[in-house]
């Protein structure tokens, strides 16, 4: 008997909000109209048009990676997938392999670096903590591993390893090669690939890129595609094959069929960086996860990590005592259209302040319906002190911009004023 198509099937237009949520978690972000143009676009993904698109996303993401040498490649599939393409090109059967740990995506790195058959060295962090220089050193001299693995900002439970350019340089001066997870962290914060010494950097398209998810990109250093090119394993992912990628990326030719709307899409996301610029945009991301940090904290909240070691690209914020986020979560989105996120067990919910997210209009409007959602529930919260320290935090930070204290923020036009919620 033939298989007959399924019944009372929904419309999507049914499905979706009618009123689009304002993406506030920890990804995906808000994407600026013209990325969304990009998406919904098709062009053959082998013709010169194609070909002259991947040159800039290329030399744009250079700029962004801040460097002058990397093989810079896109990778079908999420910030994980670009994880895994880094880790399984450098990793073989034996190798040893120091592992950062210091929450879910960190410990990822480490799993996926065992199933490429390394013999991992985790250097579990306690606590709600940054690494320690001293203790990678410690741990460096004493398991001489080929690669190190770490994450910049830890989106689990936004810890930000703050000490990452003197681990990068531990590691160097050791001749140990290092991969730096820098998905929800590039473009929101300074990461320099060249000066740094880091070997491969990995990024998804919809945290701090504001693209969509789906297209992730990975950059090699140079000793790390010399490494690529001499490993004597072969490797066991055909997709995730670096040397075959760079076919498409740097030979024009075919390796499978790009996302070429996604490619179209994180090259637009891109010339939005280039035409703000790095420093504009770092400080841009300070101001208003500064700003929207000490709104919580004024409104009567704590946050969940410290800030010696807290990440500004994802704020953690402690529950009040009886409330469950899973309330707080559908209150938001119900009564004020805001989504933000839970966590991976702790007893927290997460805030994103990655890309379009870091705007003054987006984090009054957030702050506002996490504190009147709260209140909905009967947690004691102050609104109003919420949003007037949230105020003065971003006046103080245009006062200083004004005498020169700050990079001055600029508002870069239409190009990113306007942006499309999910």
């Amino acid at each position: 008997m033939p298989i007959s198509p399924p019944n009372n099937l929904i419309p999507l237009d049914a499905i979706l909000p009618e009123e689009p949520l304002l993406m506030m978690g920890a990804g995906p972000v808000p994407i600026p109209v013209r990325v969304a143009a990009a998406n919904s676009i098709v062009i053959n993904h082998l013709g010169d048009t194609m070909a002259q698109i991947i040159e800039q996303v290329k030399s744009m993401s250079a700029y962004v990676f801040q460097t002058e040498s990397a093989q810079v490649l896109g990778v079908a599939g999420p910030g994980s997938a670009a994880m895994e393409m880094a880790v399984a090109n450098l990793v073989e059967p034996g190798d040893s392999v120091l592992c950062v740990i210091n929450g879910f995506f960190s410990n990822r790195l480490a799993e996926m670096a065992g199933r490429a058959g390394a013999t991992i060295h985790p250097l579990r962090v306690s606590g709600e903590h940054s690494a320690n220089v001293a203790d990678i050193e410690t741990w460096l001299d004493q398991h001489k591993p080929k690669l190190l693995t770490i994450v910049q900002g830890e989106t689990s439970n936004t810890v930000c390893n703050q000490k990452l350019q003197q681990i990068c340089h531990a590691a160097r001066a050791r001749n140990c090669m290092i991969i730096v997870d820098a998905v929800c962290t590039l473009s929101t914060m300074p990461l320099y690939m060249d000066d740094w010494g880091i070997d491969a950097v990995i990024t998804g398209g919809q945290k701090g890129l504001s693209s969509i998810p789906g297209v992730s990109l990975v950059a090699f250093s140079r000793r790390a595609w010399q490494t690529i090119g001499e490993r004597r394993a072969p490797m066991a992912h055909w997709c995730l094959d670096a040397r075959l990628a760079n076919k498409f990326w740097y030979e024009q030719s075919y390796h499978y069929t790009a996302p070429v709307s996604g490619v179209l899409a994180i090259h637009e996301a891109l010339k939005l960086i280039c035409s703000e610029t790095l420093p504009v945009r770092f400080h841009r991301h300070l101001r208003s996860s500064m700003a929207l940090q000490a709104g919580i904290e004024a409104m009567g909240l704590t946050l969940f990590v410290e800030p010696a070691h807290r990440l500004n690209s994802v704020v953690g914020v402690n529950l009040p005592s009886g409330i469950k986020s899973l309330d707080l979560l559908r209150a938001m989105s119900s009564r004020y259209r805001v989504e933000i996120s839970g966590s991976f067990g702790a007893d927290i919910v997460r805030i994103g302040q990655m890309g379009e997210q870091s705007r003054a209009h987006n984090i009054f409007r957030t702050l506002h319906a996490l504190g009147a959602s709260l209140a909905t529930l009967g947690a004691a919260v102050d609104v109003p002190a919420g949003v007037s320290a949230l105020e003065k935090k971003l006046e103080a930070f245009d006062r200083q911009s004004q005498h020169g204290t700050i990079i001055p923020v600029t508002n870069n036009a239409a190009d990113n004023s306007s942006v499309v919620h999910h």
